[in-house]
């Protein structure tokens, strides 16, 4: 399991819980979050086709199934929030995959360690080689492309630009996505029983 799908011990723990369940209904995760500092807890679950586009009626099968097995396995003490909705346009990256998916469009991504004096690194993505992320950049005005391995990323999404938007549009186009179902969040609070 990749770090930026579940980063935090918590994130892991439902990720493997979760992930059976969501590949069953024909999706993929492609994040979760618990987040327990608020008054309310809440988990966030980002999922997608393999294919690409979730609707809202994805989003709420997802929401009950993964309600059901949560309640089954009870990971989470207390009443939290179950918030269950599409990547969207700047979608995170988070399996190594996507980095190919969105070849030639602009991405930032933060590495756990410096890597020449920097952690950031903003540019058009360039595929994949191997297990490294290839990314060009400027350098001194010039264009340089460089790898990064996966496993030094912290964090990496996709830069809304014109361009990302007018390919989302046709892929929606395409699809026949209905575009008043897309990106929504279903939520779900649930409370532990006594």
């Amino acid at each position: 399991m990749s770090d930026l799908i579940a980063k935090a011990a918590m994130d892991r723990r439902l990720a493997e819980i979760i992930t059976p369940v969501i590949e069953d209904l024909g999706f993929e995760l492609v994040r979760v979050r618990f987040m327990s500092g608020t008054k309310q807890k809440t988990v966030q679950i980002m999922a997608d086709r393999p294919e690409g586009g979730i609707e809202v009626d994805g989003c709420a099968a997802i929401s009950t199934a993964v309600s059901a097995i949560l309640d089954v396995e009870d990971p989470i003490e207390d009443e939290y929030t179950l918030e269950v909705s599409s990547p969207g346009i700047d979608r995170p990256l988070t399996r190594l995959k996507d980095f190919e998916v969105w070849n030639g469009y602009e991405a930032k991504i933060e590495t756990t360690e410096m890597i020449d004096g920097r952690r950031r690194f903003k540019g058009i993505l360039q595929g994949v080689e191997g297990d490294e992320v290839l990314i060009e950049i400027e350098d001194h005005g010039e264009p340089v492309t460089i790898g990064l391995h996966f496993d030094w990323l912290s964090d990496a999404k996709l830069v809304l630009t014109d361009d990302l938007i007018r390919e989302m549009l046709r892929q929606k186009k395409a699809g026949g996505v209905d575009e008043a179902k897309f990106d929504e969040i279903e939520t779900e609070t649930s409370s532990e029983e006594d």
